[in-house]
């Protein structure tokens, strides 16, 4: 199997539960833990510019409502996405995927960009997604690496940055999890933990993929997936498990 580039763990949504997810913030929170790689989601705005948010609608995490993609960017970047979280958060702006690109490649910073579209966006996002990813961080070793639970999205991601590794989101029910990597010439699988075992995780290595985990928030679980060989372990709990283990 090629060398998996990537650290072994990583933060999900940029700083787990402990900043406001998907924003500068916590990407800077992850990292001042010693976190060298980032998972965030990343979706389309009205007029096209890729920024992060998990759900498809605002209302959970910014000070907007509605769908997500009904906006256009200089509305969004008005919103306070940090609020919701704490007080010390309010007034943090939602990030695009160029502010992202400038932290993390100023300061050495892996990133898992997830696409995930709002529903009927899926072919537009991962192309869009995909395409600005390879501009942004053209000549960054290693580059950024797309997953998506949608394998329209990820087939779109492929078809317009195919220099762009791909990672296949897997959750139950798993379904034949390796033929849509290999149809989608995806570089890794990305499980669900509690669908994780063994088998599962020789069977990918075998096949040349690498595994990533998400969510695993104890510390002695990580421990155990380091020593079965996953390849990148994805986590909230930034501040209890140390990066810098094996």
């Amino acid at each position: 199997m090629t060398p998996w580039p990537y650290p072994r763990y990583c933060a999900h949504r940029g700083g787990g539960k402990l900043a406001p997810e998907n924003t500068l913030a916590a990407v800077r929170l992850g990292h001042a833990h010693g976190y060298r790689m980032v998972e965030v989601d990343a979706k389309l705005s009205a007029d096209g510019v890729p920024f992060l948010l998990h759900d498809s609608t605002l209302d959970r995490t910014t000070s907007l409502r509605g769908r997500a993609d009904a906006q256009a960017w200089r509305e969004l970047a008005l919103a306070d996405a940090g609020a919701w979280h704490s007080l010390p958060y309010a007034g943090e702006p939602p990030a695009s995927l160029a502010a992202l690109a400038r932290f993390c490649r100023a300061n050495a910073t892996c990133v898992n960009v997830e696409i995930k579209p709002v529903p009927g966006r899926e072919r537009e996002t991962g192309a869009a997604v995909a395409i600005d990813a390879a501009a942004l961080w053209r000549g960054a070793n290693p580059p950024p690496l797309l997953s998506s639970f949608s394998v329209v999205a990820l087939a779109a991601s492929r078809d317009a940055a195919p220099e762009l590794p791909r990672a296949l989101l897997c959750e139950a029910p798993l379904g034949d999890w390796l033929a849509q990597c290999r149809e989608l010439d995806a570089r890794a699988l990305d499980i669900d933990d509690a669908l994780l075992d063994r088998a599962i995780l020789d069977r990918a290595h075998a096949a040349g993929l690498a595994v990533l985990v998400w969510t695993v928030n104890d510390p002695g679980r990580a421990r155990e997936l380091a020593g079965w060989g996953v390849d990148t372990i994805i986590t909230d709990a930034v501040d209890l498990i140390d990066p810098s283990g094996t």
